[in-house]
């Protein structure tokens, strides 16, 4: 099952486990299941601490536990964990062990503290570059406490309980049988869901910091190159980080950063992650900023309000909280978001194999992803509000070489149709005004992005598009606040530009630090 060079990442792997495991696993004689046994049987053929039995006795085929003999630690998996699963099952395999979770010492005890009985499920599929975030907090949860349980189940394998529950996006999480949530969540996320009180313990914890000489608030490629400029100068650094990579995370193939032909976004987010972690920057996850309070000459740090209730002071602010998909503002979007309302053709492009699709946008991302559904889906049926697509000619011309994919343009759609529990059709005006509908199970929307600004108003200057107004230094029009990256009004929403322009931030908010009055006092 495994390729060659799998095998041997996963024999290096094997070397840290630290104690026996056992595979045991459920599996019937199809074809699914044949893979899984050959998964299992290569993986225990790797290290003498992993033993491997078909003698499990799982409520799904094919599936299989991952089990610490003589304890309650375990981990279950539904189908099959590769593509970009491969690293929770080897994850899993660690944990189980005894290898402990990368999670601070203060979660550990929060998540040993829970009480109660959870049993967590988790959709997922291979495609997916959010997915492995829930499933591997969920692991990891549910080895530091047996009163956790967590099955990751491919949705790919079991079509039959995809379709009863209606599930046309990933990842989908269910509780104790019932819709917990749904989109990518870390460890914090869960347990705020979890444990309320958490919430008001991490604000209080959050009040008590210091001040910060540069607070950077987001986790994309801005932010990150701003965190370690800034701590490579020996500052003071804070990173706000709701989740390291931002939008880059959503991205499967990356082929324009330049020096590295070829990557993919989960990629590259880890390595931004790990690169900040080799500096003394004191990283904040899970929180998003809410209010910014400029300083005053009698309050003479900025403050940052974060949706917890939390406060954090700084000198120097960068903001670096990038953008989001734009919305259609239709009737129906929101009744049937993740029921057929989509906005990432690589994760919820899989549930819809065979099926009848529309891609709303003709640029680059709506062709793009018209192309990447057409090799999944029965139709591609892509609106175009305008008169011609705006994608790159070699994209369109690659569009309309595939034979089951129609462009319709000056087409806007008006409203998205659904029976309740799915979407059914969408109805578009054309350029005469005139109304049609189009029958389909699923609407992906690609129409641009939104900055993530809408916090910021009234705070410092806005351009009419939300973006934050910048001179050539990255600065805003509040002194010692700057900003960088996709939120702005710089130009070309490129992950290389966006780290070129946090790094000029940080550059220009140490240049303003160094020139602030000696017997200016912090607080």
């Amino acid at each position: 099952m495994l390729q060659d060079d799998l095998k041997t990442q996963m024999r290096a792997y094997m070397e840290y486990l630290r104690d026996a495991v056992v595979l045991e696993a459920t599996l019937g004689t199809d074809d699914r299941s044949t893979e899984v046994r050959g998964l299992l049987e290569d993986i225990a053929s790797l290290s003498p601490k992993v033993t491997f039995s078909d003698k499990g006795q799982g409520t799904r085929t094919p599936s299989f536990v991952i089990r610490r003999p003589g304890t309650d630690v375990q981990v279950c998996f539904a189908g099959l964990p590769m593509g970009h699963e491969f690293t929770s099952l080897v994850l899993a395999l660690l944990q189980v062990s005894g290898h402990p979770p990368k999670i601070e010492a203060d979660v550990v005890e929060q998540i040993r503290a829970l009480d109660g009985d959870f049993h967590f499920e988790t959709y997922f599929s291979q495609s997916c570059q959010n997915c492995p975030d829930v499933v591997q907090a969920l692991n990891a949860m549910s080895v530091l406490n047996p009163k956790i349980h967590h099955t990751a189940i491919d949705g790919a394998d079991f079509q039959d309980e995809v379709e009863r529950l209606g599930i046309r996006s990933v990842p989908q999480v269910y509780l104790n049988g019932e819709p917990f949530a749904s989109g990518r969540m870390e460890v914090a996320d869960i347990l705020a869901k979890l444990d309320t009180a958490s919430v008001a313990r991490s604000a209080e914890k959050l009040n008590d910091m210091a001040p910060f000489d540069v607070l950077v608030l987001g986790a994309g490629p801005a932010g990150d190159a701003a965190a370690i400029y800034s701590a490579r100068k020996g500052l003071r650094t804070g990173l706000v980080a709701e989740r390291f990579g931002g939008q880059v995370m959503d991205t499967a193939g990356i082929e324009n950063f330049i020096s590295v032909q070829e990557t993919e976004g989960p990629k590259l987010s880890a390595a931004l992650e790990a690169h900040v972690r080799q500096y003394d920057v004191q990283i904040i996850p899970s929180q998003l900023a809410a209010k910014l309070i400029p300083a005053t000459e009698t309050a003479g740090l900025h403050q940052i309000v974060l949706e917890s209730g939390a406060t954090l002071r700084s000198k120097t602010v960068i903001i670096a909280t990038g953008a989001r998909w734009r919305h259609l503002g239709v009737p129906g979007e929101d009744e049937y978001r993740t029921k057929g309302v989509a906005y990432c053709p690589h994760c919820d492009g899989p549930f819809y194999k065979g099926r009848p699709v529309v891609v709303t946008g003709g640029g680059n991302s709506g062709v793009e992803a018209a192309i990447d559904l057409a090799g999944i889906v029965s139709h591609v049926t892509l609106l175009q509000r305008g008169a011609h697509l705006k994608a790159d000619k070699v994209l369109q011309d690659k569009l309309l070489s595939l034979p089951n994919v129609t462009v319709l343009t000056n087409a806007l759609t008006t409203e998205i149709e659904g029976n309740g529990k799915e979407v059914t059709g969408l109805t578009y005006s054309d350029g005469d005004g005139g109304l049609h509908q189009v029958k389909t199970d699923g609407v992906f929307v690609q129409i641009g992005l939104l900055p993530n600004t809408e916090w910021l108003k009234g705070a410092l200057k806005l351009s009419p598009y939300g973006e934050i107004v910048i001179n050539d230094h990255c600065a805003t029009s509040v002194p010692g606040v700057f900003a960088a990256g996709d939120a702005t009004t710089v130009p070309y929403k490129q992950i290389v530009i966006a780290m070129g322009e946090g790094a000029k931030a940080s550059l220009a908010a140490f240049d303003y630090l160094i020139r602030l009055p000696v017997t200016a006092k912090a607080g």
